[in-house]
């Protein structure tokens, strides 16, 4: 018996063994790169089927605001809720201080709308009590003829270009880490950044823009973010009067919906 185990146990078997094993821990290691590279390069091959020609960016201006207002009705419509107000959030923060003229950016393709985002200024408040300056985005609006295809990515991130151009450091929001990850974002208390609202939220991101500007909130110990006032309904009969002057469309309660 113990020759047949012996002979079962052949030297091939134990250098199969050694391989997995060590192959195990260099995937468990390098598991954080490997899938960044898998990301990048997907982003790489749907860029690539993206003829980059035809993508133009600019800011958006008065006579764009009523078919951007239409353009993010459309992409959230039945998304999130029955309905929605992400359109009604974005026609009320133009007029905000705290809203970035610079980083309204529309982005089109042969001329064509297919996708928006804006900007916004908020702040993380240290535990040492100063304040660090910082932007949160969105929404950000892709025309759902056009989702899932890699225009959102490409969006965002020239969006982002433009945000550290600016000088921003670091930016925050709560969304899908599944989607902003693919650029960077991380969860926010993994920098020490706790989103008032929620502070064991893994939904809550942050991307630091300038390499070690995030550095400030560890020294001081962490830091809190809460959303700026704009991006709260406070009364859903102004959505609604807003909303009759488009199109009437089909409010209806679907699966994955989290209102």
């Amino acid at each position: 018996m113990t020759d047949m185990i012996i002979n079962f146990v052949s030297p091939s078997f134990f250098c199969l063994v050694i391989f997995l094993i060590f192959f195990s821990e260099i995937y468990l290691r390098w598991k954080p790169c490997i899938f960044r590279l898998i990301i990048i390069l997907r982003f790489n091959e749907m860029k690539n089927k993206i003829d980059m020609k035809k993508i133009t960016f600019r800011n958006e201006t008065p006579e764009d605001y009523r078919a951007v207002e239409n353009l993010t009705r459309e992409a959230f419509w039945n998304v999130y809720m029955p309905g929605c107000y992400e359109h009604f959030i974005l026609h009320n923060f133009r007029n905000r201080d705290n809203f970035v003229q610079e980083l309204d950016i529309i982005m089109e393709e042969n001329g064509i709308l297919l996708g928006h985002v804006m900007f916004v200024r908020a702040e993380i408040k240290l535990n040492n009590g100063g304040i660090l300056p910082i932007m949160t985005f969105g929404p950000i609006s892709i025309a759902p003829d056009f989702k899932r295809k890699g225009y959102g990515t490409i969006l965002l991130r020239h969006a982002m270009e433009q945000a550290k151009e600016m000088g921003c450091g670091a930016l925050a929001i709560t969304g899908n880490i599944g989607f902003y990850g693919k650029s960077g974002f991380v969860v926010a208390k993994t920098r020490g950044v706790c989103y008032e609202a929620d502070p064991d939220a893994v939904y809550f991101l942050i991307k630091e823009l300038i390499p070690g500007f995030l550095d400030k909130v560890k020294e001081a110990g962490g830091g809190i973010f809460k959303e700026p006032d704009g991006y709260f309904i406070c009364d859903k009969k102004d959505v609604e009067a807003f909303d009759s002057q488009f199109p009437p469309k089909e409010k209806l309660r679907l699966p994955g919906q989290i209102f």
